[in-house]
C-alpha cells in the first residue's frame, strides 16, 4: 500500500465510528423509552360497531399505554374499523365509569385515556355510534386501477390485507359484509351465478372486455315503442355493460339478460357448453340487429372464410366451395391415437393438412371423367379480426360408450401468426376451376353461408366461387400485404375445470387499458400473471402418481380469444363523454336505481328487527309477529306501528296498549318502559340487530284499568287456586315479587291479589316436572326456595282438617299429583259393531265358565236397550275386574290356554248377534269384561316390538303391523320401509352365520327370548290387582265430536288419564267403550303426519304420551307370551319383482317349521287363493330382499331359528320334490349368460352337498350341457336378483375366481340364496353395430331403473340450449 492511499483511508475511518456512536445513542435512547413504556400500566378497550347490523357482534380489541390521549384513541379505532376519523362518536357500552353513558366521549380533548375515566387492568366497553345521525364515512380505497367509482363507501372494516389475488381473494370464507356491497379491488364488478351459468358469465365478461363489441353496442339505441325492454336482448346486454361499467356493487345479477332470453328459472341449473352459447347468442343477436347499423356486426368482428377443396393428383383439377367460420374448431387429439399435439400451432397446421383419397375412396375427376386419386382439404382465406379457437377437449369414448373430457396439454402463444396458414400459392395456380362438386363439409361450427360482397355470387354456396376476374399480379399482392399484418395478441381464455359430466367456467382476459390479465371467476375479479395462463396448457404438472389425470390437468382452457394487431382497427373502450346520449341517459338511470337501493340498505341497517307477541283482547289467544323499527323511531311511534300490525283497531284504542320486554320462553314480563316513550328504539333495545335475546309483547288494558309497573329484577308467579271440595284448579293469576321477599311476604301479596286469607294459607310451588315442593317456612326467601324468572305456585286457604295432615299424604298433594300428571287424549273407536264381537268372545270361552256364559246370555236379554253413563261404566265394570281377576287368583286357572293354531283375524268369524245394535247397551261392554277376565291367559298378551308402523293393510285381512321402532334391538329400518338385520343379517347367534357348526345342537340361549322383553310381565300383581290401577286409578272420559274430515260415523272419546297407568291398564279401562276384552284389540298412537305406531308394550306406562295426542283403536287379537306377528312373502325368482306380500301369520315358541307350514295352508288358501300341499312350499330366511337359509321341517323356532318382531319370511313353491334335506347342503340360485346371443337365461336352482368349486362347476355342466373344462362363473353383486346391464356383465364381473372352495375371498358364499352367473367360455361375444349398442343401452337403462337397481352409467339428460327471440319459450316447443 502506498502512503497516498494510506493517508485517505483515516478520515474514512473516523467517519465510519462516529456514525456508529451516533446509532448506539439513539438505540440506547429507543430502549428506554420502550422500558418506560413496559413499565406503564395497559387499558383494555373493547369497540363494538353499532351503526351497523352486520357487524354489531364484532368486537374491536385495543390495548393502549393509559398516556394516550384521546385523539390517538379515535384514530386507532378509526384505522380498526376502516372508518373516517372525525366521521362517527364513541359512547360508553358500561355504565360503571361514569354517570353519564349516553354522552359521546370528546375527541378533540387533549386529556389521557385515565384521565376521561378509563381503567387499567380492567375491560372498558365502547359504543361506536353515528354522529350527528349520518353513518360513519368508510376510508377510501388506494388501488391505482380503481376508478371514481370504487370509492364507494361500504360499512364495516377493511378487507384483510393480502386478500387481493385469484386464489385467496374469493375463496377466503370469513370476508365481511362490505366486501359483498363493494367493487373489487381491481375496479371491475364480478357477475352472480344464479346456479350454474358460468358459462354465460364467462363469455359476457369477454364480450364486455372487447372494445370493439362493446362500443358497438353502445351506439345501438332501443325504441321502446317498437319492444318490450323487457325481451329485448341488446338492450339488456346494453343495461348489464353498463353496470359492469358504473356499478359501485362487487358483483351484479344477470337474471334480466337471462329473462330476455325467454329463460326461467330451470334454466339456471342447466350448464350448457360456452362454444353453444356464443353461437346462439351471436345467431339471436344477428335476428335482433335486422336492418340496424349494427347488423353485420358479428360477421365484421368474428367471421372468416376458408376454401374446401379436392384437388385430382392426375390432371390438378380443383373442384371446392367458399365457407364461412365464426370459430375454428382444433382437435385435442387425433382419432385413434394416444398422442395428443403439442401446442395450437400443431392443431392448426393438421386442421389444414389435406388426405389422400385412394383405393375404394377415389375421387371422380370430371376433367379426367374417371375415378383418380386426390387430395381433399381445406384452406384459410381470411382471418377475422377477432379470432376464436375452440379446443374440442369433450369427445366420445367408442370403447365404453361415454363422454370423455380430454385433459392433454396444448399450449398456446401469447401472440399467434397466423401469416403461415394462408397458401399464397393456392391462389397463382392456372388449374384451379370451379366445380359442382364442392367435396365434404368440414366438422365443427364452420358452416356455409352467403357470401359477402366481393363474393356475392348466386352460386357461390354450392356451386364454387371463380376468382378468376382478378389478375394473378393483384391477388398475389393482396394476399401478401394480409400475410404480413396477420398477427394475433391473445386477450381471452376460457376455463372449464371438471370432466365431461359437468364442471365450472370462469375466464382470463387481458385488459387491453392497461395489459393485465385479470380472472373473472364469477362474482370474484382478481389479477393474474402470466404465470396463471399457462397453468391453463393442461396435463399434468409433475408426477402425481396414477390419479394425476383427475387432479392435475382437469382444469385448462376449452375457447382462445384473440384481436388482430392493427394500429389502425384497434379501438380502446368509448369514455363517458364520447357515450351517446341515451347511454348517457341509461347510466344516470341505473345509478339512481343504484342510489335507491343503497338508501334502502342503509335503512335495511337500520332497522330493528325484533319478535312482537300479544294476547288479543277479545279473542283470547297469543298472535305473533315480526316487528320492524327504525332504530330512531320512538317508542311511542313504536306502538302505534305495533298496534297496527296486530290490527287492534277495533279490539281496543290505541291509548290502551303499550310494548313491554318480554321473555316467550319462560313467558315473563321482563320490564315495562314507564317515562320512556320519547327514547328512540334502537338506545331502548340495546342496539341494531336483525335477532335478540328478548321480545316485545304489546300488552292491553281495559280502559277502566291501569297498567302495571314491571321493574327489572321482579319475577313473575303464575298463581292458582284449588279448591278442595270440588276438586278443581282454577286458572293462573298473574302476580309481581322479588327474590328477596320471604314466604310471609309473598302470602300477604298473594292475598291481596286473590281476597284469600293468608293465615290459613298453603303455597305449593312447582319447580320442575312433578316436583311440588310446599312452602312452610315463614322465613324462608322465595331465592331460597327455588323461584326463577318465572314460577307457578298452587294456593289452598281452607279451614278443613287437611291441612293438619302430614303434606305427602294430604288431599291437597294428592290432587295436585293428579292434576299434574293428568293428560289429555282423544281415542278414536272401532266402527265395527261390538256385538259380532262380544259373539265371538262367548264362542272362544272354555266349556269350564258355561254357568256365568248362561248367566251373562241373560243379563244381555234382559239390558238391552238400558244405558248408563259412561263414568257409570267405568266404575262399576272396574270394581268387577278386579273382583274377578282375584277369583281367578284363587280358584286356579281350568280355562283351555290360548294355542297358537287360533286364527290371527277374529273379525271373518259370523256372528248371529249382529242385529243387536252397538249402542243397545254398555251393560254388554262390562258383561263381556267379566267373560274375558275368566281367561287370565288372555291378560298376559304381548306383543315383541316397542311400535310398529300400520303399513299396507288391504294386502291383509289381519292389521298389518310393519316396522319395528327404533327401540327394537334386532331391526333397523331401512328406505323400503322393510327391516334390516344388523350386520347384514349375520348376528353371532343366527342361524344363518352357524348353521354348518350348529346342526345338532341343542336347545341355545337367545338374545330376544321372551323373557327378557320389558312387556312380558304379568299384569296384575299377586293380589289379583293390576298393577297399572294398583296406585294410578284416574281416568275420566266422555264423548268427543271429532272435526270434519275424520271419517263418517266414528265415535270418539275424549280421555283425561293419569299418565303413569300402564298400557295394560289404559285397555282394560277402554273394554266398556271398545265391546271387547283388552286382548281382542290392538292401541295405535297418531302422529303429526298421521303415521300410526301401534303401542304394546303392557308394562310402560303413558309418559311418552301428551296433551291432545291421538289414539286409534283398532280390533285384532293381541300377541300372546311366547307369539311373533310374521310377515309372510312368497319369493318369485324369475318374477321382475321378486318379493310379493302374502299376509300376517303368528308363530309360537317352541313351534317347528312343519307346524308353521301347517296353520300357514289354510290361511294361504282362502286368503291368497294358494293351493298348496305341504310338501309343495319352503321357508326361507329374508333378509331385505335377499332369499337366506333354507328351514328344513324338524327346524324350531327360538332353538334352532331365531325368530323375533315384525319378522319376515319367504315362502317358496317348489316345482318337484324338496333336494333340501340336511344343513350341510347348500343351495345356490344359477343364471347361465349367452354372450353370442347377448341374454341371460332364468334362475334355476342348484343344491350342493357341500362348498366345493369343482362340485358346483360339475352342477352347473349337468344342468346346461357345457363342457366342464369350459365352464366359468362369478358370483353376483348387490341385492337380489343382482340386476347388471348385459352390456357390463361380460367384462364387470370377476370371471372365474382362482379359488378352490366357495366360503373364502372373494365369494364368501357360506348360506343359501347366492346368485351365480356362468357361462361357455368358449362362446364369442356378439358384436354390436353403433344402432344395436344405443338401442341396447336404452333398454337396459329403463329396465334396470323400473327394477330399482343401479345403472352403472346414466348420463344427464341435457337440455337443448335455445334463446327465444319472442320472449316466449312456450310457443317454440315444436321446434327442437
Amino acid at each position: 500500500m502506498v502512503p497516498s492511499e494510506e493517508n485517505q483511508l483515516v478520515p474514512r475511518e473516523d467517519m465510519f465510528w462516529s456514525c456508529r456512536q451516533s446509532i448506539f445513542a439513539e438505540m440506547k435512547k429507543k430502549f428506554s423509552q420502550v422500558e418506560s413504556a413496559a413499565e406503564e400500566p395497559r387499558v383494555l378497550c373493547i369497540i363494538q360497531d353499532t351503526t351497523n347490523s352486520k357487524t354489531v357482534n364484532e368486537r374491536v380489541t385495543l390495548n393502549l399505554p393509559a398516556s394516550t390521549p384521546l385523539k390517538r384513541l379515535f384514530e386507532d379505532v378509526a384505522s380498526k374499523v376502516g372508518y373516517v376519523n372525525g366521521s362517527f362518536d364513541l359512547v360508553w357500552g358500561n355504565g360503571d365509569n361514569v354517570t353519564d353513558t349516553q354522552t359521546p366521549i370528546d375527541q378533540n380533548s387533549d386529556k389521557t385515556i385515565i384521565d376521561a375515566g378509563f381503567e387499567p387492568g380492567k375491560k372498558n366497553f365502547l359504543h361506536l355510534t353515528d354522529k350527528d345521525g349520518e353513518q360513519p364515512h368508510v376510508m377510501p380505497e388506494e388501488t391505482g386501477t380503481t376508478d371514481d367509482n370504487a370509492q364507494d363507501r361500504f360499512i364495516g372494516p377493511l378487507p384483510r390485507e393480502g386478500s387481493v389475488g385469484c386464489t385467496n381473494d374469493y375463496v377466503s370464507q370469513s370476508y365481511s359484509y362490505s366486501s359483498v356491497l363493494s367493487k373489487s379491488e381491481t375496479g371491475y364488478v364480478g357477475l352472480v351465478n344464479q346456479a350454474m351459468t358460468c358459462y354465460l358469465n364467462s363469455l359476457l365478461q369477454t364480450l364486455f372486455m372487447t372494445p370493439e363489441f362493446r362500443n358497438a353496442l353502445y351506439k345501438w339505441e332501443f325504441e321502446e315503442s317498437e319492444e318490450d325492454p323487457v325481451t329485448s336482448i341488446p338492450y339488456q346486454l346494453q343495461r348489464l355493460f353498463v353496470l359492469l361499467q358504473t356499478s359501485k356493487k362487487r358483483a351484479i345479477e344477470t337474471t334480466d339478460v337471462t329473462r330476455s332470453f325467454g329463460w326461467d328459472s330451470s334454466e339456471a341449473w342447466q350448464q350448457h357448453d360456452v362454444q353453444e352459447l356464443c353461437r346462439v347468442m351471436f345467431d339471436a343477436l344477428e335476428q335482433k340487429w335486422k336492418q340496424t347499423e349494427q347488423a353485420d356486426l358479428i360477421n365484421q368482428l368474428y367471421q372468416g372464410k376458408l376454401k374446401d377443396y379436392v384437388r385430382c393428383l392426375e390432371c390438378g383439377y380443383e373442384g371446392w366451395r367458399i365457407d364461412t367460420y365464426l370459430d375454428i374448431p382444433l382437435v385435442i387429439r387425433p382419432y385413434g391415437s394416444n398422442q395428443a399435439f403439442a401446442s395450437v400451432e400443431e392443431a392448426l397446421h393438421a386442421f389444414i393438412q389435406p388426405e389422400t383419397l385412394d383405393g375404394p375412396n377415389q375421387y371422380f375427376c370430371e376433367r379426367c371423367k374417371k375415378k383418380c386419386d386426390a387430395r381433399k382439404g381445406l384452406r384459410f382465406l381470411h382471418f377475422p379480426y377477432l379470432l376464436t379457437l375452440q379446443l374440442k377437449r369433450f369427445d366420445f369414448d367408442y370403447t365404453t360408450m361415454h363422454r370423455i373430457k380430454l385433459n392433454d396439454r396444448m399450449t398456446f402463444p401469447e401472440e399467434l401468426d397466423m401469416s403461415v396458414f394462408i397458401d399464397v400459392e393456392d391462389e397463382k395456380s392456372p388449374q384451379t376451376e370451379s366445380c359442382t362438386d364442392s367435396g365434404a363439409e368440414n366438422e365443427g361450427s364452420c358452416h356455409s353461408d352467403q357470401m359477402s360482397n366481393d363474393f356475392s355470387n348466386d352460386d357461390g354456396v354450392d356451386e364454387g366461387i371463380c376468382l378468376e376476374s382478378n389478375s394473378a399480379a393483384e391477388r398475389i399482392s393482396k394476399a401478401g400485404s394480409e400475410k404480413s399484418s396477420l398477427l394475433y395478441e391473445l386477450f381471452s381464455v376460457m376455463v372449464h375445470s371438471g370432466s365431461a359430466a359437468g364442471g365450472h367456467y370462469y375466464a382470463c382476459i387481458k385488459s387491453f387499458s392497461d395489459d393485465q390479465w385479470y380472472s373473472f371467476n364469477d362474482q370474484h375479479v382478481s389479477k393474474i400473471t402470466q404465470e396463471d395462463i399457462k397453468k391453463t396448457y393442461g396435463g399434468s404438472s409433475g408426477s402425481r402418481g396414477y390419479y394425476s389425470s383427475a387432479f392435475a390437468s382437469s382444469t385448462n382452457a376449452y375457447m382462445l380469444i384473440y384481436r388482430l394487431k392493427d394500429p389502425t382497427r384497434n379501438a380502446k373502450f368509448l369514455e363517458a363523454h364520447e357515450y351517446p346520449e341515451h347511454i348517457k341517459q341509461l347510466v344516470q338511470k341505473e345509478r339512481e336505481l343504484e342510489e335507491q337501493e343503497k338508501r334502502q340498505r342503509e335503512i335495511e341497517r337500520n332497522t330493528c328487527k325484533i319478535k312482537l307477541f300479544c294476547m288479543h283482547p277479545t279473542k283470547q289467544i297469543m298472535m305473533e309477529n315480526k316487528l320492524e323499527v327504525h332504530k330512531d323511531r320512538t317508542l311511542k311511534e313504536a306502538v302505534e306501528i305495533a298496534y297496527k300490525l296486530m290490527d287492534l283497531e277495533e279490539a281496543v284504542p290505541l291509548d290502551c296498549c303499550r310494548l313491554v320486554k318480554y321473555d316467550e320462553f319462560h313467558d315473563y314480563l321482563e320490564r315495562s318502559y314507564e317515562g320512556e316513550e320519547d327514547t328512540p328504539m334502537g338506545l331502548l333495545l340495546g342496539g341494531v340487530k336483525s335477532t335478540y335475546m328478548f321480545d316485545l309483547l304489546l300488552e292491553t288494558r281495559r280502559p277502566d284499568q291501569i297498567f302495571q309497573c314491571y321493574k327489572p329484577g321482579e319475577v313473575m308467579v303464575k298463581v292458582h287456586v284449588v279448591d278442595l271440595k270440588t276438586e278443581s284448579v282454577a286458572p293462573p293469576i298473574s302476580v309481581r315479587a322479588y327474590l328477596n321477599q320471604t314466604v310471609s311476604e309473598f302470602k300477604q301479596l298473594i292475598s291481596k291479589a286473590t281476597h284469600l286469607p293468608a293465615e290459613t294459607m298453603r303455597v305449593v310451588l312447582e319447580r320442575c316436572y312433578n316436583d311440588l315442593r310446599l312452602l312452610n317456612v315463614s322465613s324462608k326467601t322465595l331465592k331460597a326456595e327455588g323461584f326463577f324468572r318465572s314460577n307457578k305456585v298452587f294456593i289452598e286457604s281452607s279451614e278443613s282438617s287437611d291441612r293438619h295432615v302430614a303434606y305427602t299424604d294430604s288431599h291437597l298433594w294428592k290432587l295436585l299429583d293428579r292434576h299434574a300428571n293428568t293428560i289429555r287424549l282423544y281415542v278414536s273407536l272401532p266402527e265395527q259393531s261390538p256385538g259380532s264381537q262380544f259373539r265371538r268372545a262367548i264362542y272362544h270361552k272354555p266349556s269350564g265358565d258355561s254357568g256365568n256364559l248362561d248367566e251373562a246370555c241373560e243379563r244381555v236379554k234382559g239390558l238391552v236397550g238400558n244405558m248408563k253413563s259412561v263414568e257409570a261404566i267405568l266404575e262399576e265394570s272396574t270394581e268387577k275386574l278386579k273382583s274377578l281377576s282375584l277369583q281367578q287368583q284363587q280358584e286356579g286357572d281350568n280355562g283351555d290356554s290360548s294355542k297358537s293354531t287360533e286364527a290371527s283375524d277374529f273379525e271373518n268369524i259370523e256372528s248371529p248377534l249382529n242385529e243387536i245394535d252397538s249402542s243397545a247397551s254398555a251393560e254388554n261392554r262390562e258383561l263381556e269384561n267379566q267373560i274375558q277376565i275368566s281367561d287370565p291367559e288372555n291378560l298376559q298378551s304381548e306383543e315383541r316390538s316397542d311400535s310398529d308402523v300400520n303399513n299396507d293393510r288391504s294386502t291383509s285381512s289381519v292389521d298389518s303391523d310393519i316396522l319395528s321402532s327404533s327401540h327394537s334391538s334386532d331391526t333397523l329400518c331401512n328406505v323400503d320401509n322393510a327391516p334390516l338385520p344388523l350386520a347384514n343379517g349375520l348376528d353371532s347367534h343366527s342361524i344363518t352365520s352357524s348353521r354348518r357348526s350348529k346342526a345338532n345342537q341343542g336347545k341355545k340361549e337367545t338374545w330376544d327370548t321372551a323373557e327378557e322383553d320389558s312387556g312380558t310381565d304379568s299384569e296384575y300383581d299377586e293380589s289379583g290387582k293390576s298393577r297399572g290401577e294398583a296406585q294410578y286409578m284416574y281416568f275420566k272420559s266422555e264423548p268427543y265430536t271429532a272435526d270434519e274430515g275424520s271419517g263418517e260415523g266414528q265415535k270418539w272419546l275424549m280421555v283425561h288419564v293419569d299418565k303413569r297407568i300402564t298400557l295394560s291398564a289404559f285397555k282394560q279401562h277402554l273394554e266398556p267403550f271398545v265391546g271387547v276384552p283388552s286382548s281382542h284389540f290392538k292401541v295405535f298412537r297418531v302422529y303429526a303426519s298421521n303415521q300410526e305406531f301401534e303401542s304394546v308394550r303392557l308394562n310402560e306406562t303413558l309418559s311418552s304420551f301428551s296433551d291432545d295426542n291421538k289414539i286409534t283403536i283398532r280390533l285384532g287379537r293381541a300377541l300372546k307370551k311366547g307369539e311373533y306377528r310374521v310377515k309372510v312373502y312368497q319369493l318369485l325368482v324369475n318374477e321382475p319383482e321378486p318379493c310379493k306380500f302374502l299376509l300376517d301369520a303368528v308363530f309360537a315358541k317352541g313351534m317347528t317349521v312343519r307346524q308353521s307350514k301347517e296353520e300357514l295352508l289354510p290361511q294361504l288358501r282362502e286368503q291368497c287363493g294358494l293351493d298348496l300341499t305341504i310338501d309343495r312350499f319352503r321357508l326361507r330366511k329374508k333378509t331385505w330382499k335377499n332369499p337366506g337359509t333354507v328351514f328344513l321341517d324338524y327346524h324350531i323356532y327360538e332353538e334352532d331359528i331365531n325368530i323375533s318382531s315384525n319378522w319376515e319370511v319367504f315362502l317358496e313353491i317348489l316345482d318337484g320334490v324338496e333336494k333340501m334335506k340336511s344343513m350341510s347342503q347348500l343351495a345356490v340360485l344359477s343364471r347361465r349368460w349367452r354372450p353370442s346371443e347377448m341374454k341371460l337365461d332364468s334362475f334355476q336352482e342348484v343344491v350342493l352337498e357341500s362348498s366345493s368349486v369343482e362340485e358346483l362347476k360339475e352342477k352347473l355342466s349337468e344342468i346346461s350341457g357345457i363342457p366342464l373344462e369350459n365352464i366359468e362363473f362369478a358370483k353376483g353383486r348387490g341385492t337380489f336378483p343382482c340386476d347388471i346391464s348385459i352390456l357390463e356383465i361380460h367384462q364387470d364381473l370377476d370371471w372365474n375366481p382362482k379359488v378352490s372352495t366357495l366360503n373364502v375371498w372373494p365369494l364368501y358364499i357360506c348360506d343359501d340364496g347366492a346368485v351365480i352367473f356362468y357361462r361357455d367360455k368358449t362362446e364369442e361375444l356378439m358384436e354390436l353395430t353403433d344402432e344395436q349398442r344405443n338401442e341396447l343401452m336404452k333398454k337396459e337403462s329403463s329396465r334396470l331403473q323400473k327394477t330399482g337397481h343401479r345403472v352403472t352409467y346414466s348420463p344427464r339428460k341435457e337440455k337443448a340450449l335455445k334463446i327465444y327471440l319472442d320472449g316466449a319459450p312456450n310457443k317454440d316447443l315444436t321446434q327442437d
